[in-house]
């Protein structure tokens, strides 16, 4: 395992802005940086990232966390790649404590699939560059194709020798675990031999967001009617083709740069475009968008441009996920290379700049274009034209988010006029098809609610006990004070820490604490505090146990900050959460022991009702009065106000 001084070497280092911001774009708001959510859809930015606390928050859809759980959220890795990878970006040398065989075990299966692919890439880049059959065969063919040394090296396109298991061996040589080499699809196995999957073939290697080799793509040399053209890993735990778009690893930056993705079918499209200078390019592989590649996209740019084929299987491809991706937001248009053509040929024959003037002159709205095409294939049949304004009328139903409103309102007009049918009817009918979706979330939203266990009635009572009824949000302040202010002075040598700890008896606060996860963190800190360890919050934020560490982060809200820009609009400085730490670590501990004071109320209430004599009924009525005078004591020392 990693040891605990390399792991304080990399959290001294972590810089959250520079991590998340190599993942999605970023702006400056205030004290924070503000973004797209990588983890659901959205169009507004409501992913928050504050550098003073090193963390983020989602408020669409909240997903919160710090550096590493980024990491381990977005990239799939297990704890000890994002350290790994956090090692890697820092520069930090690892430090390696002694496991037991267990523990060790599963690391090995976290991390296997990355190595294997890695030492399989390298082999098979080998084999293309270093041996006789591959330069003969693979590389001459590659540059038979027009590609350069240099992007068949970035690229690190590689060649699988047509030998029945060349790879095999040389995998069991170096002791690779055959379990995992069948699992990442490099061999199979046959009459109880391991045998290479990919023999005779090309290799595309398929890269993560952050350059990892994650699969393969096996296509053959020439022609062979009886084997698939293209052989592709197939799914496990780190391949997952509807996640994948193949050339982004490579694409992101130019695609930030250029505010526009060009996406294409195949990996030779991809590379050829980059060999020509266009970078911002990316490929489906063929298959219909999904929702996780068009956000993949979302992350660097709202223009999507499909550039296929012009055949009628390139027009049916690029009509495929239309409404998904105006689901996502994405302004999406079309370019169709000439019949006989795709975007690898055409960009050798046209160059890059004819290329891009050709895209730049082409773009069709794929919406209108959609139209277009279901025209031409109804004719004159009224049946098929009713399907096609049905069909329009749901594809432009797809936008309606407010913002969406003078787009889609532009299409209801073009569309109605292509169609020749009245305009108010079709935006009748667009209104139709948004309240059907909408009615079907309700209904899904009510039967969801309706398995709830149902809340428990609230109390009719004066304000401060209605407040006092919060208890989830009064363990929660206790807990925040305590880690974030925990380490500051209070009186006489003595830390807030140990004043709160001090206010309460031994075993009290388990007592007064409900919430499993917030005891969890006292007692955590008791146990640190007690044996002279360091205590700050990033030792709390950066715990191992993920699931602690997401409570933590939950505590530090990051959506109401002071704005810079206040101090212009106010006579003298406003004072910040930091220099009120005395009042609110007070008005915390006061609200928990008005909720003790409460819950003994509640029970000599019930002692009361419960008395069947006069002596026992006054000396319960005297518990009480002294009750309510602690309680009206603390209301007046301390106020009633619960921070937020």
């Amino acid at each position: 395992m990693i040891s605990q001084h390399t792991k304080e070497q990399i959290e001294s280092r972590i810089d959250i802005i520079d991590i998340i911001g190599s993942f999605i774009k970023l702006k400056k708001r205030g004290v924070n940086y503000l973004g797209l959510c990588p983890f659901h859809n959205e169009r507004t930015p409501s992913f928050t990232v504050s550098p003073a606390k090193e963390i983020y928050k989602c408020f669409g859809c909240g997903k919160s966390g710090n550096s590493i759980s980024f990491l381990m959220e977005h990239e799939k890795y297990s704890y000890v790649e994002a350290m790994r990878w956090l090692a890697g970006r820092y520069n930090v040398e690892i430090e390696e404590t002694a496991v037991d065989p267990t523990v060790k075990e599963a690391l090995q299966k976290a991390d296997s699939l990355y190595i294997i692919n890695g030492f399989a890439r390298q082999f098979f880049s080998n084999a293309l560059l270093q041996t006789e059959e591959g330069q003969d065969i693979a590389l001459s063919y590659l540059r038979e194709r027009g590609f350069t040394d240099n992007i068949i090296e970035k690229f690190q396109l590689g060649y699988c020798p047509q030998d029945r298991d060349s790879f095999a061996r040389a995998a069991t040589a170096a002791q690779y675990n055959k379990d995992y080499l069948i699992q990442a699809g490099l061999v199979v196995e046959r009459n109880d031999q391991l045998v290479d999957n990919y023999r005779g073939r090309i290799i595309f290697p398929i890269h993560n967001q952050t350059g990892k080799v994650t699969g393969f793509g096996a296509r053959i040399i020439g022609k062979n009617d009886k084997a698939p053209k293209y052989i592709n890993t197939p799914e496990n735990d780190i391949y997952i083709k509807s996640k994948i778009l193949y050339g982004s690893y490579f694409a992101r930056h130019a695609i930030d740069k250029a505010d526009e993705c060009l996406l294409v079918e195949g990996y030779t499209d991809v590379i050829s475009l980059h060999q020509a200078g266009i970078e911002n390019v990316v490929a489906s592989g063929g298959t219909s968008l999904t929702p996780d590649q068009l956000r993949l996209i979302k992350k660097y740019t709202q223009n999507l441009v499909i550039v296929y084929d012009g055949d009628g299987a390139g027009i049916k491809a690029a009509l495929r996920g239309l409404d998904l991706a105006l689901e996502e937001g994405l302004n999406v248009q079309l370019v169709l290379i000439p019949d006989g053509e795709d975007p690898d040929s055409y960009v050798k024959k046209q160059g890059s700049e004819n290329f891009r003037s050709f895209i730049a002159e082409n773009k069709k709205d794929i919406v209108l274009f959609q139209l277009q095409v279901s025209l031409n294939d109804a004719g004159n049949d009224a049946n098929k034209k009713n399907a096609v304004v049905n069909r329009i009328a749901e594809t432009i139903s797809k936008l309606n988010k407010t913002e969406d409103f003078t787009r889609q309102q532009d299409y209801i007009r073009q569309c109605s006029s292509i169609l020749n049918v009245d305009e108010a009817g079709l935006n009748a009918l667009v209104n139709k098809r948004i309240r059907e979706r909408i009615n079907k979330l309700e209904a899904k939203a009510s039967i969801a609610e309706s398995q709830q266990p149902p809340e428990a009635p609230a109390e009719e009572d004066e304000d401060s006990i209605a407040l006092l009824n919060k208890d989830e949000q009064v363990e929660r302040n206790v807990v925040r004070a305590l880690l974030e202010f925990g380490s500051y002075a209070w009186a006489d040598n003595q830390k807030v820490s140990e004043y709160i700890f001090n206010e309460f008896e031994e075993n009290e606060l388990s007592e007064l604490i409900d919430n499993k996860q917030m005891l969890l963190i006292i007692e955590t800190y008791k146990s640190w505090l007690n044996n002279n360890i360091d205590i700050t919050p990033k030792a709390f934020l950066y715990h191992e146990d993920i699931e602690l560490s997401k409570v933590v982060v939950g505590l530090m809200d990051t959506r109401y900050e002071l704005s810079p820009n206040w101090k212009e609009h106010y006579d003298g400085p406003l004072l910040t959460r930091e220099q009120l730490y005395r009042e609110e670590v007070l008005s915390s501990i006061n609200y928990l022991k008005l909720r003790k004071i409460k819950r003994l109320l509640d029970e000599n209430q019930r002692d009361i009702n419960k008395a069947t004599t006069r002596e026992e009924q006054i000396m319960l009525m005297q518990t009480h009065q002294r009750l309510k005078q602690l309680e009206m004591e603390l209301t007046k020392n301390y106020g009633t106000v619960i921070f937020k």
